[in-house]
């Protein structure tokens, strides 16, 4: 009976000697472990007499309890110990004065959509906005895009189940193009009883998707589409149009600008845009900036007008690509990781 009080005390003793969690557990080893003192003392209850051990293993088991309780205390305060060390550790000056709000800013592709639309504005065109789910005949056929067209092999595209209510299949806009038919036909039809038409000015910025991902492409994009169709609008008119757009956005009047052959169903002839600034660190590289050309006379027809009588222009140009351009930045995945750090840049 004596052994075992002492055996009690020397483990509070101990348990309070404990610094931390790791140190207790050794101290438990040595008194609960399994080669413990009491874990020895319940093992050689197996030598004595029937009522002899049953005195012991009373004894034994009230001596265990007791170091247990001891034990959990300790745990406890040990715990409790560290708890008021963290908090005191990270304790709040509540006279420190209060942080300001964070005022937040446009994205930068943002920024460069609202300067194209006030451009634009400026001299005379419209902005218009469709839908992103576009069906087939606004996106290709319209477009002068038919079914087992090649030009449709060089948009990979990403379909929608079902159709609509015509029958058409559903997909998500590989250009904003389909608002020049949108818009044009709705105005066509506004002016049907009148004896003239005014021109159709239009741009139509948007969101649009393509199956394409690296440093330079993206599979969703922003884009801007324009369309000008009158009596007479010639390439000179787009040269112009385009050209002090470019000035204008990048502020700045050394600016050289070239129109290559290309191909596009529903241009024709169609041009590639290439800008090259004449100083800087892109100084004298060209870079390819737009696509365009004078609207395709079945593109006019599907319209509702008459090739005959009615000429105009388009162009379509990434807003990513101007974006990149005006602010140096040379990755255009930078624009969609949302990176504080990188989009405060543009906060001023």
């Amino acid at each position: 009976m004596v052994l075992l009080d002492q055996v009690v005390e020397d483990a509070k003793r101990d348990f309070e000697a404990a610094a931390d969690s790791a140190a207790l557990e050794d101290a438990k080893a040595r008194y609960l472990g399994k080669s413990g003192v009491l874990t020895e003392q319940l093992k050689s209850l197996g030598a004595l007499e029937p009522e002899a051990r049953k005195a012991a293993g009373a004894q034994i088991n009230q001596a265990k309890a007791a170091v247990e309780a001891a034990l959990t205390a300790r745990r406890q305060a040990l715990a409790s110990a560290a708890l008021q060390a963290k908090l005191s550790a990270e304790a709040i000056d509540i006279t420190l004065p209060g942080r300001g709000q964070g005022v937040g800013s446009l994205h930068p592709v943002m920024r460069t959509w609202e300067r194209v639309e006030q451009i634009f504005r400026s001299i005379g065109f419209d902005v218009a906005d469709g839908p992103e789910i576009e069906n087939d005949w606004f996106n290709f056929t319209a477009l002068n895009s038919p079914q087992n067209h090649p030009a449709r092999s060089m948009q990979d595209t990403f379909y929608v189940e079902g159709h609509d209510e015509q029958g058409q299949a559903l997909l998500l806009r590989t250009h904003t193009s389909p608002m020049q038919v949108r818009y044009a036909s709705a105005h066509v039809a506004r002016y049907a009883k009148e004896a003239s038409m005014p021109p159709i000015k239009v741009i139509a910025p948007g969101r649009t998707y393509r199956v394409d991902s690296d440093a330079t492409h993206s599979p969703m994009f922003n884009q801007v589409e324009g369309l000008w169709i009158a009596d007479q609008v010639s390439f000179a008119d787009l040269k112009g149009v385009y050209v002090d757009f470019l000035r204008t956005f990048f502020e700045t009047d050394d600016i050289q600008v070239r129109f290559r052959p290309s191909y596009f169903p529903f241009t024709e002839p169609s041009a590639e845009i290439d800008m090259a600034f004449a100083s800087g660190k892109l100084a004298g590289r060209w870079l390819e900036i737009s696509g365009a050309g004078q609207v395709h006379p079945q593109v006019l027809k599907n319209m509702g007008l008459d090739p005959e009588r009615y000429i105009g222009f388009a162009f379509g140009s990434g807003l990513e690509r101007l974006t990149m351009l005006r602010y140096g930045v040379d990755d255009l995945r930078l624009f969609f990781e949302n990176d504080i750090r990188f989009l405060a840049q543009f906060g001023a």
